[in-house]
């Protein structure tokens, strides 16, 4: 699919500067990943795609109908872990002898894929019972996550990035920016020059991106991923960008409304929960039923992540309160204010 068949007026600015969007099919509700393919000097891939031998069929198609072949990509950037994401870029690397570059926080589930995955199923099936996911629920979707892993793969990484780091090719400079919230690996490449960036799953224009909880990496608390998302989008909003270049969907123009929107929706589903928390107390589970109904138990850990996600912000407002019943925490709102 090339981009002489996309009507979106971004697209054909990002080809006219030597960026073009490959889409390939992936298994996720989110829809097919933009692959960037980057005339430059070296010829850089931006993410790669899952690991399918569809997607590597349409991701080769593409960077030929573009006049290259996949043995001529010499770099390949990741923008985050994700599976949809990395897949193919060990394959993608290894045919084109490419350099593959992605930054220091990705660094371990593409060096330690199978470890790394373990890892996030174990703090996933922890969290969903701790929230109150049934035991049965918690086990199937242990047993989905592991059948999805095929999707993904490690990757050798020859060049760890930083942000603050500066990626140049010949023809444009990428500032490197750390924008953490829907994975702990989010990055965004910033051509200042041209007020692009492509910033992968950090900012969708169709969807809101779900900051997914995250174990901790040095044994201590969790992090508050929807606070932490919160403070990357408002850096994000600061950039001074005509065009941001997203892993789904099609270019953002004005990310500044985009964001605000998003603020706005995250205030208005706070709200929502603490009023039902007011009614009684709850779960995570029975709030995001209370929300989404059948779609709590067949996602339940993004459920789970958008639930705890803005209890967080209650909790830190002094709003709600977590009281342990039991291996379980219940949400329920809280008397007094909380001590400044």
């Amino acid at each position: 699919m090339s981009d002489a068949a996309e009507p979106h007026p971004g697209l054909a600015r990002a080809a006219e500067s030597g960026i073009h969007r490959i889409p390939v099919p992936t298994p996720f509700a989110v829809g097919r990943l933009n692959c960037y393919l980057v005339e430059d000097d070296p010829l850089t891939l931006v993410d790669a795609g899952p690991n399918s031998g569809t997607s590597l069929d349409v991701l080769e198609q593409g960077v030929r109908d573009l006049g290259h072949r996949l043995e001529d990509i010499e770099l390949v950037v990741v923008t985050h872990h994700h599976l949809d994401h990395i897949g193919l870029v060990g394959l993608v690397a290894g045919r084109a002898g490419a350099e593959v570059a992605a930054l220091d926080h990705a660094l371990p589930y593409l060096s330690d894929y199978r470890a790394e995955m373990d890892a996030e199923d174990d703090f996933a099936s922890a969290t969903m019972v701790r929230y109150g996911v049934p035991a049965d629920v918690v086990e199937a979707l242990r047993s989905v996550s592991r059948a999805f892993r095929g999707w993904g793969a490690g990757a050798r990484v020859d060049r760890v990035l930083r942000a603050g780091d500066v990626v140049e090719l010949r023809d444009r400079s990428w500032r490197v920016h750390w924008r953490p919230g829907h994975s702990i690996s989010d990055t965004l490449l910033e051509d200042a020059e041209r007020r692009t960036a492509i910033v992968g799953d950090h900012l969708l224009a169709h969807i809101s991106s779900n900051p997914l909880l995250s174990p901790p990496r040095d044994g201590g608390e969790r992090p508050r991923m929807l606070m932490t998302y919160l403070d990357s989008l408002a850096a994000t909003r600061a950039m001074d960008l005509e065009l941001a270049l997203p892993g789904h969907g099609d270019p953002i123009a004005d990310h500044p409304r985009l964001i605000d929107d998003r603020f706005a929706m995250h205030r208005r589903r706070a709200d929502k929960l603490h009023r039902l928390i007011a009614e009684r107390p709850r779960t995570a589970y029975e709030l995001a039923q209370s929300l989404w109904g059948n779609i709590a138990v067949t996602q339940a850990f993004l459920t789970i992540s958008e639930i705890v996600g803005h209890t967080d912000l209650l909790v830190a407002d002094g709003k709600v309160r977590e009281v342990a019943d039991g291996d379980v925490v219940r949400f329920e709102a809280a008397t007094e204010p909380a001590e400044q």
